[in-house]
């Protein structure tokens, strides 16, 4: 199985630098697809209340035989869910069979708005151990600096549509300074697979493109979450850890990005 490298979360939670995306998966396909992750070595399943999936994700928590302790499991709060955290958070705990998220999303910022009523039950719900750990996605680092001013806590984790093509070095410098991990979303679907620098990589270390981009991802402490419906592809999306980037590809891959 391979080992995936963790990072260490302010709250004391040891998350996986390479998880399980389940976005579009349903019912008996995500149950499926969770299976095959967790039997080709992943630790960490990422899910939410918009997917629709958390009970085809929960029906593979219960039939796989690797204990609840070894497996890192996300969830997102629905920027709809103002006012109505905890019952959202019970729902996500029933439909995954679980007794506590290991970190619990913002999904987007309600509204437009940092969300701090929400992000105050969440804090709440972390001291009371029905969470390990909490963070948001989608937000800008004004939105993450707002709920830091109003609460005193910062997010342990934001998550956000992150690739080649939208790489920030300031974002990820900023966060990595105030101890909050940057995670990544559709790393795929918004890189262009065919670059060509990206395909010459592939091909000097006899890997796939998508290889180089978790491996990518990996090597800047970016906590990333691929997904697949294939076996082969789940397996290979893991299978990082037997190559490295030296420093003149991570910039090479760092200069696709279009964002300053």
């Amino acid at each position: 199985m391979n080992h995936v490298p963790t990072v260490s979360l302010t709250a004391g939670a040891e998350m996986p630098l390479v998880g399980f995306g389940t976005h579009p998966l349903r019912g008996d396909d995500a149950r499926d697809a969770v299976l095959t992750a967790l039997e080709v070595g992943y630790r960490s399943i990422d899910t939410a209340t918009r997917y629709r999936n958390q009970d085809g994700v929960g029906a593979a928590l219960a039939a796989t035989p690797v204990p609840r302790e070894e497996i890192f499991v996300t969830t997102k709060l629905p920027p709809d869910a103002v006012g109505h955290e905890r019952p959202t958070l019970e729902d996500s705990l029933a439909q995954l069979g679980v007794d506590h998220i290991d970190l619990w999303l913002m999904h987007w910022p309600p509204g437009g708005s940092a969300g701090v009523r929400s992000w105050r039950e969440m804090i709440r719900a972390r001291e009371e151990g029905l969470v390990r750990a909490i963070g948001v996605s989608n937000f800008r680092l004004a939105l993450l600096d707002r709920l830091e001013h109003e609460t005193g806590q910062r997010p342990e984790v934001v998550q956000l549509q992150w690739s080649p093509v939208h790489f920030s070095p300031r974002f990820l410098e900023v966060n990595r300074q105030r101890g909050t991990v940057v995670g990544a979303h559709s790393p795929f679907r918004s890189a262009r697979l065919d670059d060509p620098v990206l395909v010459r990589i592939a091909a000097d270390h006899a890997v796939t493109v998508n290889q180089v981009i978790v491996r990518w991802n990996v090597q800047h402490g970016v906590a990333v979450v691929p997904k697949s419906a294939r076996r082969e592809r789940i397996a290979t999306n893991l299978d990082v850890l037997g190559f490295q980037l030296d420093d003149a590809e991570m910039a090479a891959i760092d200069g696709l990005s279009e964002l300053e």
